[in-house]
């Protein structure tokens, strides 16, 4: 007992130092009063440190330093050349450093500014340019550089290997160019002004875009700003408190200013403060370690077990299991990111010379444990041609991931919403939007009514549609799936799951019906709509006064003699046969019960059929999705 209470002890005054406010003398308003320069640019203060600006007086991410009289800052693994800083505006004019002399650096790494947590974000007046590299050299019969929006071969040698390499402007998913690029070994993006673009689509010369790298492009920033301008109004010196990450106000009295307030606190009272602070954290501490001592199976530990005893009970039948370092290795430390999502990332991998794959990195911030059962438990279950297969996994304490198949063509949402754009590159013929249609029902039929043990999806979405490099859909993402036996046909659940549009209303509200695999059956018809559509079915963004419904719309739209006018284009005869078909199966598939829904396989005996063989189903009761709790677990 005294060794435990001179623990506790000790973990009390370590939280008294830790917490309580130190005085802070003036020495640090002096340091960060000392303004920075470096070539041409000078007076630059907070948020930038480095050079004489010691790390407290700026802001994370935000370190200089001067290389031959060119100033440059490091942003995720690249380094620029910083050009201007303009602090009113709060801008950064910044070029790639490495492309300051050629199209060929030695280290292939792309500029990035899509984190959360990043303080960066690219300016509206620039536009992202792909370079690839490693790429075979056309011959003569080959016109790929004929067409807008790739340039002229250009060669190069990067360690030691002789390079051949293209950029482009654009994009060319499922065309031609687009096959042929994606056979280069490395492709890097880069940022330079919209200015520059009509010049280096025109010229297609690899030394414009040498010259448009070095005029560089803005990114906006934000570090506190607001904080900062109050403390510099009130006398004070900007900075960071390097034990807590906080904003600090320097003052010139030795004492640490409030930029929140409009008066200061003496030091005894906030030093009062810090100490009940420390105490009260303490004594939580220590009925935290109480409640760990005699609940030891609470909290991850538990979980942790339920998992590993998951695995064992899969046996032979589990996916091999990787360790994390393994998965670091065969995503070259995660360099080629494919996608984001509310589970986590998607980064491109590589198991041998001819063999991609895709690892799902599941969030440490989210509850994935049932998310990661989910997906392995349904999965390694199925074996169908419509369903995304699962290589492997990692289980490490709380680094979790699943290893999948590559899909050349990424998921199947990319060539329905950028459709509306007038996209080219994007756009999929009728043919193959049934052909994808077809191939979802028969995988989904698979999961209702194949497997020994039936799975309920309840996340069905274009987003979860995988393509590969022939346009066939795999059903991917499980992490909501539930399993239940055959001959259950109403399932129970706690809460309401899924993504708002596609939710089945007996999902949310249970007087519609028992929550059943039709639940999936309305997912399907609602995503079905969209592909036809090529827009989503409702905007979540607006109220549900003003948003404009496209299945009531195209209920409307259906029984009229006329050719259907699809965002403003008339369909060929065969085309609207194929649009027609697909409407009338969705239709009948969103009925607001379940028990008006076909099974799957009845859908795909509908797919099958001649048009003229299909009735027009009755219009749903609901005429606009229901809206969900805000608990849902996924939202698009």
């Amino acid at each position: 007992m005294p060794s435990k209470f001179l623990f506790f002890i000790n973990i009390i005054i370590s939280l008294v130092l830790i917490l309580s406010p130190k005085p802070v003398f003036s020495n640090n308003y002096l340091s960060c009063s000392v303004r920075s320069s470096c070539g041409n640019i000078s007076d630059i203060g907070y948020p930038f440190w480095g050079l004489d600006r010691p790390e407290s007086c700026g802001y994370p991410g935000f370190k200089l330093s001067c290389s031959e009289s060119e100033l440059e800052i490091t942003i995720s693994s690249a380094t620029y050349r910083v050009l201007a800083i303009n602090k009113e505006s709060q801008t950064l004019h910044v070029s790639r450093t490495d492309y300051s002399e050629n199209l060929c650096p030695t280290h292939l790494i792309n500029s990035t500014f899509e984190s959360e947590t990043s303080p960066f974000q690219q300016n509206g007046d620039s536009q992202d340019i792909r370079l690839y590299y490693g790429c075979q050299p056309l011959t003569a019969p080959q016109n790929l550089t004929s067409i807008l929006g790739i340039s002229n071969q250009f060669d190069c040698t990067i360690n030691n290997t002789n390079i051949v390499g293209y950029y482009v402007t654009r994009e060319f998913a499922g065309t031609v160019t687009g096959n042929f690029l994606r056979s280069c070994s490395n492709s890097v993006i880069i940022p330079v002004p919209n200015s520059q673009v009509p010049s280096l689509e025109e010229g297609r010369d690899p030394d414009d875009l040498e010259e448009a790298a070095k005029i560089g492009f803005q990114l906006w920033w934000s570090a506190d700003d607001t904080r900062c301008n109050n403390c510099v109004n009130k006398g004070g010196q900007c900075g960071r408190n390097l034990v807590s990450g906080g904003f600090e106000c320097y003052c010139s009295d030795g004492d640490v200013c409030s930029p929140d307030s409009k008066s200061k606190f003496k030091f005894k009272w906030k030093l009062f403060i810090g100490l009940a602070a420390a105490i009260t954290i303490a004594i939580c501490f220590v009925v935290l370690w109480l409640k760990r001592k005699w609940l030891p199976n609470q909290g991850n530990k538990n979980q942790d077990g339920r998992i590993e005893a998951f695995i064992k009970k899969f046996g032979s039948l589990t996916p091999r299991r990787y360790s994390y370092a393994e998965i670091k290795k065969m995503t070259n430390k995660f360099n080629d990111k494919l996608g984001q999502g509310g589970y986590g990332s998607v980064y491109k991998g590589k198991l041998s010379e001819d063999r991609f794959v895709a690892v799902k990195i599941l969030s440490e911030s989210k509850g994935n444990g049932e998310d990661f059962m989910n997906e392995v438990a349904s999965i390694s279950r199925t074996s169908h041609v419509n369903i995304v297969s699962l290589l492997g996994f990692c289980f490490e304490r709380s680094k979790r991931a699943l290893v999948y198949e590559f899909m050349p063509h990424g998921s199947l949402d990319r060539f329905i919403y950028d459709r509306r754009l007038h996209h080219q590159s994007c756009q999929l013929e009728w043919r193959t939007l049934y052909d994808i249609a077809l191939g979802i029902a028969r995988g989904l039929e698979y999961l209702h009514q194949g497997c020994n043990t039936r799975i309920l999806h309840f996340d069905i979405k274009p987003h979860n549609i995988l393509l590969d490099e022939n346009f066939c859909p795999k059903i991917s993402d499980f992490g909501l799936s539930k399993l239940c036996e055959r001959k259950e046909s109403i399932i129970s659940m706690t809460c309401a799951r899924g993504t708002i549009g596609y939710i089945a209303p007996e999902v949310v509200c249970r007087n519609f019906g028992g929550v059943s695999y039709k639940s999936d059956v309305y997912s399907y018809g609602m995503m079905v709509l969209e592909m036809v559509g090529g827009r989503k079915n409702i905007d979540v963004g607006v109220s549900q006064t003003s948003e404009v419904y496209f299945p009531s719309w195209i209920y409307k739209h259906l029984d009229q003699s006329m050719n259907l006018n699809l965002n403003g284009v008339i369909l060929e005869e065969e085309e609207e046969e194929i649009a027609r078909k697909l409407i009338i199966v969705s239709l009948w598939c969103i009925q607001s019960y379940p028990s008006d829904r076909p099974m799957m396989t009845k859908v795909i005996e509908m797919l099958q059929e001649n048009l003229q063989s299909l009735i027009i189903p009755p219009r749903p009761f609901v005429s606009s999705p229901l809206r969900s709790p805000k608990s849902l677990e996924h939202q698009q």
